[in-house]
Formats: C-alpha cells, sequence, structure tokens
C-alpha cells in the first residue's frame, strides 16, 4: 500500500476546508447581517483554531518562500466589509498587545483589522495550496502554521474573544430583528467546500 502523502492527509484536509470556508465567509460578510455574522464568527472561529493546531508539520523543513496572491485592495475589501457591519462594535481594548505594558493609555483593536490579518494569510495559503504541486503544497501550509504560531493565532483569539462579548452582551441585538438561526442554514464543513472555494474563487 502506497503510503499518505503528508499534505493530503486528515488533518491537513480538515485544515484546508475550513480556512478555505473562512475565506468564503469573509469575503460575503456583506450578505449577512450584524446578528447572523456575530453568530457564525464564533462557531468557525474557534473550529478554525482548532483544525489548525491539529496539523503537526514538525517533519517539515522548507525555506523557500510562497507567492501572496492577497493584494491591499483584497485586504480593505473583507476589512471595510467587517467593519460596515459591525459599526462601533468592531472595536475592543486589546489586551495582548506587545506594547501594553508601556502604554499609560488603553490599546484599541478592531475586529475587521484581525479577520482581514486571518484573511490574508489563508487565502495566500489556500491559493498557493490549489496549485497542486507537492513542493508548493508543503511550503505553503509550514509557512500558514508557523504564522499561525507567530501571530495570527493570537489575532484569531484576540477577535473572537470580542466576538464573545458581544454575543453575550444583555443589549447585543436589541436594535435588530433577533430571529433564531436555522442551524441547516450553516453550511456543512466537509471535503467538498474546498471544491467549492476553488470554483467561487
Amino acid at each position: 500500500m502506497t503510503e499518505q502523502k503528508f499534505i493530503y492527509s486528515k488533518n491537513v484536509i480538515e485544515f484546508v476546508t475550513v480556512a478555505a470556508e473562512t475565506c468564503l465567509f469573509l469575503e460575503n460578510s456583506a450578505d449577512f447581517g450584524k446578528i447572523e455574522f456575530v453568530a457564525k464568527a464564533t462557531k468557525i472561529l474557534p473550529l478554525l483554531y482548532l483544525k489548525t493546531t491539529m496539523v503537526d508539520i514538525s517533519g517539515l523543513d522548507n525555506d523557500e518562500g510562497i507567492e501572496h496572491f492577497v493584494t491591499e485592495e483584497d485586504y480593505i475589501f473583507v476589512k471595510e466589509q467587517v467593519a460596515e457591519l459591525l459599526g462601533p462594535d468592531d472595536s475592543f481594548l486589546e489586551v495582548f498587545d506587545p506594547n501594553m505594558p508601556f502604554s499609560d493609555t488603553p490599546i484599541a483593536a478592531f475586529i475587521s483589522e484581525n479577520l482581514a490579518d486571518i484573511y490574508q494569510e489563508l487565502k495566500d495559503f489556500a491559493a498557493n495550496y490549489q496549485i497542486g504541486e507537492d513542493e508548493i503544497m508543503e511550503t505553503s501550509l509550514q509557512t500558514c502554521i508557523e504564522a499561525f504560531a507567530e501571530h495570527w493565532g493570537q489575532k484569531l483569539l484576540n477577535a473572537l474573544r470580542a466576538l464573545h462579548s458581544l454575543q453575550y452582551s444583555d443589549t447585543f441585538g436589541t436594535d435588530e430583528d433577533n430571529t433564531d438561526l436555522d442551524p441547516d442554514d450553516y453550511r456543512k464543513l466537509d471535503r467538498d467546500s474546498f471544491l467549492r472555494f476553488q470554483t467561487e474563487d
């Protein structure tokens, strides 16, 4: 029996799938109301964090860089969509900023900026991965997971903390039609999702 390549292993494919779904979700954030967006974000971000931590790249050792596909316009598009959707709820106080011990005043951060940073990492990874060449796929995977450990994992947790606080505040949604979400309306995360990502991109 031929040994399965690491880049096609179960944990990697599940990470790829959730990464692609996250990109699609953020690219289409304008299609949601604020309540629905927050509800979906507080589901997909913990799943993304979990699936990322399940990928062990200790066996990879690639020094090559990857091609970057996300343009400044793409980044701004995602950031501004989320910022407009959340309005004044976009900002929160940052407690994990490395400059915090040296600041006399609270440091403001933005959910939209954190999510756009995550989007940039995931989209570049997914675009490289779908090229289908083993070396490029391995390098992009290693780069993305290393970047998770260095910065975007913390950005994910920062955004999730703010979104959680928003989701469960007593006043959130009082000015909108807060209808219950149909669980079937949230797309199932399966391996076909990545194929949809390729065709919809």
